[in-house]
C-alpha cells in the first residue's frame, strides 16, 4: 500500500505528500484527540498516487493549458472539460486500485456492505496562509462500496482541473503541473440526520480576533458552505470562555426551511423542514460552547506549530445518530492572516434620502458601484463586464474568474461563511448576502451602489451614491495622556471600532439597541394584554412567544447588543448608559403608545433616573438590569460600567442605585462602577453630593448647553443660540471638573462638542478632564488635537 497513508501517520508537515486538507485532518486526529476533539477516521491516497495516474498525460494537459489566461471564460471551459476527461479515463496502476480497495475494506471492518465514507479532494497547494483554494476541487459524500469509492476517486483526481481551480491557480501564480492531488477517504458523519456548518476563530469581516463565529444549519454542511441556505449564527467570546463563562455573545436564527440529506441512493437531496424546526436554533448552547472550545484548541495548536497567531477556518458536523460533534476540516484563515488592524481604508457613504432596494448581511466594510448584472446560470457570465455588480441567487465556485472582476457581489441566499462571502473577502470585493430578493428586485443593467460600510447590515441603493474612501494608519500616532474613548451606538460596527486606537467606550447608548434589536416597548412585552391595537398586540406576542417568560425576549436582545460592544473593547472600559428615551420616543416603539404619557415637553419630562423608579416603568427597568447582569456575570464582561442619565437630584440617584442593587447590580461588587451623566445644572451645583452616590461623572454637553442657555435643542428657530463653547457652558464644565477631582472622582465628557470643535477639546485638556469620548469618525484627528493641546499645556501656553 505504497500510495496509502492512514490518518495516524499524517501531520501538518505532510502537505507535499497528502495536500493541505488531509495533512490537517491527520494533524487533528493525531495530536488533538487527547483534548476531546473528534475527527472521523480514514486514510489518504498520496499525491504520488495522483502522479502515477496522470504521468503519461502531463504533456497533453500542458498543451491544453497553453495560452489559457482565465479571461476567456469559454476557452477556459473547453480546456477544463478536455483535461478532466483525460484524467478521469487515465488507467490506474494495479497496485493503487488494489490498495484503495484494501484500505476501504479495513475501514469498513464489521460493517455489512461497507461503511459510508466521504471522498474528499486535497491539493498540495491548498490551505496555505495566503491562499485557501476553498471549494476548488470536488468532494463526494455518502459513498458506499469499493467500486463506488474508486469511481469517486477518479472524479476527484479530475477535479484538480475544474474551471475554477485552473483560474485560481492562474490568478495566484501556481504552476498547474506542479500541483498534485491527494484524496482523503474518511468515515461519513451522519450530519444529514443532525447539523453541520463552519466556524472561524475570528470575525471574518473585520478581522477582530477575540470571537469564534459559528454558522450552522440542519443537514449536510454543503448548504452552508455553498450559500444555498441562510444559516443560524453564534458569536462566542474567547477570553471569557477560556475562564469558564457562558460566553455566547449573540445568536441569530437563519431562514433554514430545508436541509440537504442523503437519499436512498447515497446522493444529496433537498428535504423540506417543518416550520417549528426552521424557526428553532439548530444547536443548543452547550453544543455551541463545545464547538467554540474546540476551535480555540485548534487555533492554539496551529499557532504553536507555525510560531505565529494563526486564525482558523474550520468545518464541523454533528452526527444525528450518535449525537457527537466532529471536526471535518481545519485550515488557516487567509484574508486576515498577518493583518495589521490599525491600517486600512474607511468607507463612508454620503447621506441619501433613497431607501435601499434590498438589504442583507454585509461582507467586509467597503463600498462598490457599477451596473447590476443578473447571473442566473453559467450562460449569463458571457455578458458580465469588469466593474459590473454581480447579482445572483448564490454564487458558484466556477464563477471565480468573473467574481474577481466585479465591483460588488449581491446574493439572495447565504451567510457570512458561504462561498460568495469567503471569496469576496479574499478578493476585497464588497458583498451583500442573504438579501432574499435581489434577483427579483434589482433590474439588470441599472447602476447600483453596494454599501457594506454601516456594519452588519449591507444595503444596495439605486444609482451611483457618492462615497469617500479614507486610508487609515494609526500605528504611528502619538497617544495622549488624556484617556480618549469612543461614543458607540451600533453593536454591528463594534468589532471594527474596537480595533481603533481608543482607550474604551465612553458612551454606549442602549437606545439604538432598543430600537433596532428589541423593537418593542419593554412594558408592552411584559403586558401584551394591555396593548389596545389587535394587530400591534399580535406582533408583540409573536416576538415574545417561544421564550420562557415575556421579559426574556427584551433581556436577550439588550444583553446581546451590549455584549457585542463590550467584547469588542475588552478589557477596556465600556460605559453603558441605561435607556434615555423621552416619552414621545418610547411611544414610537411597538406597543409603546399604550404605556407612555402625552407630554408638552418630553425633553424635560418623564425620562432618565426618575423614570426608572416610577411605577409606570419600574418593571421595564428591571429588564435592563437583568440584561446588564447577564453581560457582566454570565458572559464575564466585567469591563461594563453603568451610567445613569438625567438624574436631577442626589436623592433620585440614591433610589436608582438602591433599586439596581435589589436587581443584583451592587456598586463595587465584581468591580461594578456606576456613573452619572452631568447634563443638568444641578449636577454641577451639587457635584460634591452626587460624588457621594456615584463613582464618576460624564458630561453630556448637548443637554447641559440646552439647560444652561435655556435653548430647546430640537428647535430650528433658536438653533443659532445653541453653542457648547458659550462662556456660561464652559464655566459650568470647568466647575464640575474641579469639584469632581476635589471629591476624588473621575470626570469625562461624551457629548458631541469635542468631535466637532478642536478648540473645545483644547479647553477640556487645559481644565484637566480625565477622559474625552469622541465619535469614531473624529477619533484619529481628535488624538492629534488632544496630543497637541497637552504639549501646549506642558509648555504653559494658553
Amino acid at each position: 500500500m505504497t500510495h496509502i497513508r492512514w490518518f495516524d501517520d499524517i501531520g501538518i508537515d505532510d502537505v507535499p505528500l497528502v495536500g493541505g486538507k488531509t495533512a490537517s485532518l491527520g494533524e487533528l486526529y493525531r495530536e488533538l484527540r487527547a483534548a476531546g476533539i473528534r475527527v472521523p477516521y480514514g486514510f489518504a491516497i498520496t499525491a504520488a498516487g495522483y502522479r502515477a495516474v496522470v504521468g503519461d498525460a502531463q504533456e497533453r494537459i500542458a498543451t491544453l493549458l497553453r495560452g489559457i489566461d482565465g479571461r476567456d471564460v469559454a476557452a477556459l471551459a473547453r480546456a477544463g472539460a478536455s483535461i478532466r476527461a483525460i484524467v478521469e479515463a487515465a488507467p490506474w496502476p494495479a497496485d493503487l486500485e488494489r490498495s484503495v480497495r484494501d484500505a476501504y475494506s479495513v475501514l469498513s471492518e464489521g460493517t455489512a456492505g461497507g461503511v459510508a465514507v466521504a471522498v474528499r479532494s486535497s491539493a498540495t497547494a491548498e490551505d496555505l496562509p495566503d491562499a485557501s483554494f476553498a471549494g476548488q476541487q470536488e468532494t463526494y459524500l455518502g459513498v458506499r462500496g469499493a467500486d463506488e469509492v474508486v469511481l469517486a476517486c477518479r472524479r476527484c483526481f479530475a477535479s484538480l482541473f475544474t474551471d475554477r481551480a485552473i483560474a485560481y491557480r492562474i490568478d495566484r501564480g501556481f504552476d498547474h503541473l506542479a500541483v498534485a492531488l491527494s484524496i482523503a477517504i474518511q468515515r461519513m458523519v451522519r450530519s444529514d440526520l443532525g447539523a453541520a456548518g463552519v466556524m472561524f476563530t475570528l470575525d471574518p469581516d473585520s478581522g477582530f480576533p477575540n470571537v469564534v463565529l459559528i454558522e450552522s444549519a440542519y443537514g449536510l454542511g454543503e448548504s452552508v458552505v455553498s450559500g444555498t441556505i441562510d444559516p443560524d449564527a453564534f458569536w462566542v467570546f474567547k477570553p471569557t470562555l477560556a475562564r469558564g463563562a457562558a460566553a455566547i455573545l449573540k445568536r441569530t436564527v437563519g431562514a433554514k426551511d430545508w436541509k440537504q440529506a442523503l437519499g436512498a441512493d447515497g446522493r444529496p437531496q433537498r428535504v423540506e423542514l417543518p416550520a417549528e424546526d426552521a424557526a428553532a436554533l439548530s444547536l443548543g448552547d452547550a453544543e455551541v460552547l463545545e464547538l467554540a472550545r474546540a476551535a480555540m484548541a485548534i487555533e492554539a495548536h496551529y499557532s504553536r506549530r507555525r510560531g505565529e497567531p494563526t486564525p482558523m477556518d474550520i468545518e464541523w458536523a454533528k452526527d444525528g445518530a450518535d449525537g457527537h460533534l466532529y471536526i471535518v476540516q481545519a485550515r488557516p484563515e487567509t484574508v486576515h492572516h498577518g493583518h495589521v488592524a490599525a491600517v486600512g481604508d474607511i468607507f463612508d457613504l454620503a447621506e441619501t434620502a433613497e431607501a435601499p432596494i434590498v438589504t442583507g448581511r454585509a461582507v467586509g466594510q467597503a463600498i462598490g458601484t457599477g451596473c447590476a448584472r443578473l447571473v442566473r446560470d453559467r450562460a449569463d457570465l458571457v455578458k458580465f463586464q469588469p466593474g459590473d455588480v454581480l447579482v445572483a441567487a448564490m454564487t458558484d465556485p466556477d464563477w471565480e474568474p468573473v467574481m474577481k472582476r466585479a465591483a460588488a457581489i449581491v446574493t439572495d441566499r447565504g451567510g457570512r461563511t458561504c462561498h460568495a462571502a469567503i471569496v469576496s473577502r479574499e478578493l476585497g470585493v464588497p458583498c451583500v448576502v442573504g438579501t432574499e430578493r435581489a434577483t427579483t428586485t434589482i433590474v439588470d443593467g441599472e447602476p447600483v451602489t453596494v454599501s457594506c460600510a454601516a456594519g452588519e447590515i449591507g444595503a444596495v441603493y439605486r444609482g451611483t451614491v457618492p462615497f469617500t474612501r479614507r486610508p487609515v494608519d494609526a500605528t504611528g500616532l502619538a497617544r495622549p495622556k488624556t484617556t480618549v474613548m469612543l461614543n458607540v451606538a451600533s453593536p454591528e460596527q463594534a468589532f471594527r471600532l474596537g480595533m481603533l486606537p481608543a482607550d474604551g467606550v465612553g458612551l454606549a447608548r442602549i437606545e439604538f439597541i432598543m430600537t433596532n434589536a428589541v423593537g418593542v416597548h419593554p412594558m408592552a412585552a411584559l403586558h401584551c394584554e394591555r396593548v389596545s391595537d389587535p394587530d400591534v398586540r399580535a406582533r408583540v406576542e409573536a416576538l415574545v412567544s417561544g421564550y420562557p417568560e415575556r421579559g426574556a425576549y427584551v433581556v436577550d436582545r439588550l444583553a446581546e447588543g451590549v455584549a457585542m460592544i463590550a467584547a469588542a473593547f475588552y478589557p477596556r472600559d465600556v460605559i453603558v448608559r441605561l435607556s434615555d428615551f423621552k416619552s414621545n420616543e418610547y411611544a414610537g416603539l411597538l406597543g409603546g403608545r399604550d404605556f407612555e404619557p402625552t407630554e408638552a415637553n418630553p425633553m424635560l419630562g418623564f425620562r432618565g433616573a426618575y423614570r426608572y423608579t416610577h411605577e409606570r416603568y419600574r418593571d421595564a427597568f428591571a429588564l435592563e438590569c437583568r440584561a446588564m447582569r447577564r453581560v457582566r456575570e454570565d458572559m464575564g464582561l466585567t469591563n461594563v460600567k453603568l451610567m445613569i442619565p438625567f438624574c436631577r437630584t442626589p436623592e433620585e440617584g440614591r433610589r436608582v442605585v438602591a433599586l439596581m442593587a435589589a436587581h443584583g447590580l451592587r456598586r463595587g461588587e465584581h468591580g461594578l462602577e456606576i456613573y452619572v451623566m452631568c447634563e443638568i445644572p444641578s449636577n454641577v451645583i451639587l457635584a460634591a453630593e452626587f460624588a457621594e452616590v456615584f463613582d464618576g461623572f460624564s458630561i453630556g454637553s448637548n443637554d447641559l448647553t440646552q439647560l444652561v442657555l435655556g435653548v430647546d435643542r430640537d428647535s430650528e428657530l433658536v438653533a443659532p443660540v445653541f453653542d457648547e463653547r458659550n462662556a456660561a457652558v464652559l464655566s459650568m464644565i470647568a466647575d464640575v471638573i474641579r469639584k469632581a477631582h476635589a471629591a476624588g472622582r473621575r470626570v469625562g465628557i461624551c457629548g458631541q462638542a469635542p468631535s466637532d470643535y478642536p478648540e473645545f477639546a483644547r479647553f477640556l485638556v487645559r481644565e484637566g478632564i480625565d477622559s474625552i469620548s469622541l465619535n469614531p469618525d473624529a477619533l484619529l484627528h481628535g488624538l492629534e488635537v488632544i496630543a497637541r493641546a497637552e504639549s501646549a499645556k506642558d509648555r504653559g501656553e494658553s
